[in-house]
């Protein structure tokens, strides 16, 4: 029988939120939730990241009391249920405290650490994996004609810079992932020279995390609207695997898995 393993792990999307860009309001609710994450887990996800705040472009921030009210029952629900590590979504040092009570195993910040408080409290949890994701700009204004004099340099001394500061601080290197952030104050352009330079990231030395699932880099290279981009998602997701991520985090994990399976066996070259 034939191995089907992958050696690219796929993470599931479960955003806790009203208005996050593909699933807003599908799964804010707990039990809307946990059926959500029992299809992921059944289809082959080997992480759940779970966020109560969206980070579309031009969204806006909710408070601290609402984030931890979005994520910690589900968190919760989901430790109970599942025999899969959990990643959170956040970028904020107190809903990051108080996730970590329930063992986590990351937290991914699209701030790359950067609230008051966050390197050193992920240096005190030794066992919690990291992601810093770059991103130009914040939410609400990082699409207003991003600027680069060379996107995948620049990316890359953003992230190096930020490794370094989280090893000072006293964070393990072998805790840390990366993300060029696609879509975080990136155009289009931006995007696909990102993708297609993706080996550079190697450089650092350091696991990559990679989320393309749905965007609109997909969408405006295929004219689909949000619902529609699952094809152009899985060719993204397939690209980034061959060019080296570890993991890949989506909306439809089902289809990411199968195509993951099939990146395993053209890597290994064989199958068997």
């Amino acid at each position: 029988m034939a191995d089907t393993r992958t050696h690219v792990e796929v993470m599931g999307i479960l955003n806790a939120t009203p208005d996050s860009f593909s699933d807003g309001g599908k799964f804010n609710q707990v039990d809307q939730a946990l059926r959500q994450a029992e299809q992921m887990v059944q289809d082959g996800a080997a992480w759940l990241d779970v966020g109560g705040e969206s980070t579309r472009p031009g969204s806006k921030g909710v408070s601290v009391a609402e984030e931890l009210d979005r994520v910690l029952p589900i968190i919760e629900k989901l430790q109970a249920n599942f025999d899969v590590p959990i990643s959170v979504d956040t970028c904020k040092t107190a809903v990051m405290a108080e996730a970590l009570k329930l063992n986590i195993a990351m937290i991914n910040d699209i701030n790359a650490l950067r609230d008051e408080g966050a390197e050193q409290l992920l240096a005190s949890s030794p066992e919690v994996k990291v992601c810093l994701m770059h991103m130009q700009g914040e939410p609400r204004t990082m699409q207003h004609e991003p600027r680069y004099d060379d996107v995948v340099n620049e990316v890359k001394q953003f992230l190096d810079a930020r490794v370094r500061a989280c090893v000072n601080a006293g964070i393990q290197k072998n805790n840390i992932y990366l993300d060029p952030g696609f879509g975080f104050g990136k155009s289009v352009r931006h995007n696909y020279q990102l993708l297609q330079r993706l080996q550079a990231m190697h450089d650092m030395q350091l696991p990559l995390l990679i989320g393309m699932s749905r965007k609109s880099m997909i969408g405006q290279v295929t004219g689909r609207e949000v619902s529609e981009r699952l094809a152009g998602s899985i060719a993204a997701a397939t690209i980034a695997a061959m060019k080296g991520a570890q993991i890949i985090r989506v909306h439809d994990v089902k289809e990411t898995v199968d195509a993951m399976k099939v990146v395993a066996a053209t890597l290994a070259g064989e199958f068997a």
